[in-house]
């Protein structure tokens, strides 16, 4: 197949004046020398394509493949990883990943957790807060977990996310929205263990790939899965591959997470992350549908790597996957 890479560069961001705060989903240039790479590998042809305007103006310009690797996170808005989703069903084609409408939702932790309340997934109490006063409601005790609504790669999660009681709930809501200009998500704070679980494939077919736990060294901001935590992964923390077979708590966060990617309707490949309460009862925290690819600094590669796959077979499963939904 011709197959088109669609990805938002980290370096050309910050080359534009861009912060390291604001392209901090962004990929590294090795990150698309991997995928191509791989997809060469697999007997493809490749070309880099780039950025949504840089795909709006090749697509106006008659350029067509036989389907797009979409990993392109967006920069602006509530509907940024919907962008290029929407442009290529508009064209009529074929990308891997997921549609514009679960690009949009799960982009949006609390609507994502309504959906999924509402389906009867096992998530914790929550709350959106559009300002300081947002908070003045809410029915659940503290301690309290704070971010913003429509963030990732640990952006806006510092120690400070952690609330300890009412009183500091409005300010920290405050400077939240102050920052992101965006409402911020309140959940109880999760004291328990924390996984991430890697998943490939699509409805049915779907399956969990492998689970790893975070385990944060001494060194690193305790109690939470930072933005710093996660830029210094390799120096702040452990990530240890649990077994389903070996651990029911495992085998229950991993039953959750398969779940949850099946009623969101999440395609080819991706990531969720589970945390469990104080009395160790595993919930749904969020869903990553456009998961980091980078072989070594990723979690699903990572993920993989522990679990002795390859990359090759990886990509190999996600343009499988993809690639049913090509019209013959």
């Amino acid at each position: 197949m011709n197959i088109g890479i669609t990805y938002d560069l980290r370096s050309e961001y910050l080359a534009m004046g861009f912060s390291e705060d604001e392209t901090a989903e962004f990929d590294r240039d090795d990150t698309i020398v991997a995928i191509e790479n791989a997809l060469q590998g697999l007997g493809h042809e490749t070309e880099r394509i780039g950025h949504v305007k840089q795909l709006a103006a090749a697509l106006v310009a008659g350029r067509s493949w036989d389907l797009v690797f979409n990993i392109a996170e967006g920069m602006f808005g509530i509907g940024r990883e919907a962008q290029i989703p929407a442009l290529l069903d508009a064209y009529a084609i074929p990308y891997t990943f997921s549609d514009p409408l679960v690009m949009s939702l799960t982009l949006h932790k609390g609507m994502t957790k309504s959906v999924l309340r509402d389906a009867g997934v096992a998530t914790s109490d929550f709350l959106v807060a559009s300002d300081a006063a947002g908070g003045e409601n809410i029915n659940f005790p503290p301690p309290y977990f704070i971010k913003p609504i429509a963030e990732g790669t640990g952006k806006g999660v510092t120690p400070a996310s952690i609330v300890r009681d009412r009183e500091g709930l409005g300010k920290g809501v405050e400077d939240l929205v102050a920052i992101y200009n965006q409402p911020v998500l309140i959940e109880p704070y999760l004291s328990g263990r924390e996984f991430t679980v890697g998943i490939v494939g699509t409805g049915a077919e779907a399956e969990v790939v492998g689970s790893m736990e975070i385990v944060l060294m001494d060194k690193a901001e305790q109690g939470v899965y930072s933005y710093v935590n996660k830029e210094n992964c390799e120096e702040l923390v452990e990530y240890h591959l649990v077994s389903a077979a070996d651990d029911a708590l495992v085998a229950e966060a991993e039953r959750i997470a398969l779940s949850a990617w099946r009623v969101l309707g999440c395609r080819d490949a991706g990531r969720i992350d589970i945390r469990c309460d104080g009395g160790s009862q595993p919930l749904f925290m969020e869903v990553n549908p456009l998961a980091g690819i980078h072989p070594e600094h990723s979690d699903l590669p990572i993920i993989c790597t522990k679990k002795g796959i390859s990359y090759s077979w990886l990509m190999e499963r996600i343009i499988n996957s993809a690639a049913k939904r090509i019209s013959s």
